[in-house]
């Protein structure tokens, strides 16, 4: 039996990682995303109508400071059009450094922010232990991973999942009953002891196609929990909670050397317990990696809408069905989701419910780790979202799902914070890098203004993911702090050669 660790988990939520800036203080990082109308650009229809439409909704809160339209060499299919806009926040005292990060504007302000020693080191040691903050603010969620450990110290153990790419683990409270899936940074698809074998050969023999050229390697467990913040942000509670955490068990695939490193020092502990059972702890080091909580009563998707083919739903029950699905359909666009399959996101239906839609039928987005791409996919397959063959996906987006996520969209502080929070998150990986960061944060920004543009117009989701790519760059032009920022807008000038898979 393995011995219980410290449990050790962070959320995006709590003062310590991110002081809220009034403001004035900071820049908008959305209303610049516009088109001037009056420009001329070589482009189809379907791009102007689209600058059109971005200028009319931001227009009156930017200020525009120049506009290029630009073509790459003779082709006609190359084409690039580049809208630069700055805003002028109101004057603040203290001068904010623009010439630091890419992203200083995102990381919290060193003069606001409380000083923690914990925040300043690593996220992982050599060993690969987390090195995270030990409270959250969701006493829920701390109570539930508590419960996690004292299952685990008492023998019952995680069992691994014997489906998908990476080791992920069921986790049992002592009442034997699930209550998490835990998915290891260190045992995910690029990890050095993924569990997988058909993995590890695929990586050996055919590395050229292993994994997705537009995704940050190894970063699974991170998207996981950007998925959840980007839910909550915007409201729209499909996502079960999903934080990061760090669990030991004896089930987790660990190297030999650990599991020996273990044995010793438990031995140790057992055989002179009042000199060296004061002094170390036993036990397999932690694995950091996200915890989403379990969610009972669901089955795959694939498998209710077969059956709702056959048997369809009563009519109030099948509107509210539509106005879920549209929440899902949001979600994967903003997070740009390249694995949304019918049978990794799931849907429990009571009928004896069906007089009150809203307790009869619901759906769960789970498997988001493989999101937040820096680039949109241009190489050999385009990730299609698999929802948009569905019969759903080609009616309208209902004024529901208009009402309930348009003007957050168009919330400039909102959807800062939500880039703060996912700042806060993905930071605490031992890989980070702040450029590729924003390059994942331009192409969540093109993705919102599409979103953005699609409920406007009433178009339905299948129209959604037709709609031209694109990404909103930031750019520092090294001008004085109280300028603001400047953005680039560039549509995407380069598609997959198989667009189907």
């Amino acid at each position: 039996m393995v011995n219980r660790r410290d449990y050790q988990t962070f959320s995006p939520d709590s003062e310590t990682f991110v002081q809220q800036q009034p403001y004035n203080q900071r820049r908008s990082s959305f209303a610049l995303f516009t088109c001037d109308p009056h420009t001329t650009y070589e482009a189809d229809t379907t791009t102007e109508e689209q600058a059109n439409f971005f200028f009319e909704v931001y227009g009156n809160s930017a200020k525009r400071y120049s506009s290029l339209a630009s073509s790459r060499g003779n082709s006609t299919k190359s084409k690039e059009i580049e809208t630069t806009y700055v805003i002028s926040p109101e004057p603040v005292k203290k001068e904010i450094d623009e010439d630091s990060a890419v992203v200083s504007d995102i990381a919290p302000s060193p003069a606001t922010t409380p000083i923690n020693t914990n925040e300043q080191q690593r996220l992982l040691t050599d060993e690969g232990e987390a090195n995270l903050p030990l409270r959250t603010d969701d006493p829920e969620f701390n109570d539930l991973i508590t419960e996690a450990e004292h299952a685990i110290d008492e023998g019952i153990l995680p069992e691994r999942i014997y489906q998908g790419s990476s080791g992920s683990y069921f986790v049992r409270n002592r009442d034997n009953k699930t209550i998490g899936v835990f998915k290891p940074k260190n045992e995910e698809p690029y990890g050095h002891l993924n569990p997988k074998w058909t993995k590890w050969m695929h990586k050996m023999c055919c590395p050229c196609c292993f994994g997705r050229s537009c995704l940050i390697p190894n970063q699974g467990y991170m998207s996981e929990a950007g998925a959840s913040v980007v839910d909550r942000k915007f409201g729209l509670n499909v996502v079960p909670k999903t934080k990061v955490v760090a669990l030991a068990s004896e089930t987790f695939n660990y190297t030999a050397i650990d599991k020996a490193k273990a044995k010793s020092v438990k031995f140790a502990t057992e055989r002179f317990p009042d000199t060296l059972g004061k002094n170390m702890k036993a036990g397999l080091p932690p694995k950091i990696g996200s915890f989403q909580v379990f969610v009972n009563g669901f089955k795959d998707a694939d498998c209710w809408i077969r059956r709702f083919q056959e048997e369809p739903l009563p009519e109030k029950v099948q509107k509210h069905f539509q106005h879920m699905f549209e929440r899902l359909v949001c979600l994967d666009y903003i997070i740009r989701n390249t694995d949304r399959g019918n049978d990794n996101w799931l849907i429990k239906y009571d009928k004896e419910k069906a007089d009150t839609p809203e307790d009869c039928i619901f759906i769960a987005a789970i498997d988001n780790g493989l999101a937040f791409p820096f680039k949109h996919p241009d190489e050999w397959r385009a990730y299609p979202y698999y929802w948009a063959w569905l019969p759903y996906a080609s009616a309208p987006f209902s004024e529901e799902t208009k009402d309930l996520i348009l003007h957050k969209l168009k919330d400039l502080d909102l959807v800062q914070d939500m880039v703060d929070e996912m700042f806060a998150v993905f930071r605490h990986d031992k890989g980070f890098d702040k450029n590729l960061f924003e390059r994942q944060a331009s192409v969540m920004r093109g993705q919102i203004l599409n979103l953005c543009q699609a409920l406007e117009d009433k178009k339905s989701p299948l129209q959604l993911v037709q709609m031209p790519l694109l990404r909103i760059e930031r750019r520092h032009d090294g001008g004085p702090s109280n300028r603001g920022s400047s953005f680039i807008q560039r549509f995407q000038d380069k598609y997959p050669f198989f667009s189907t898979c």
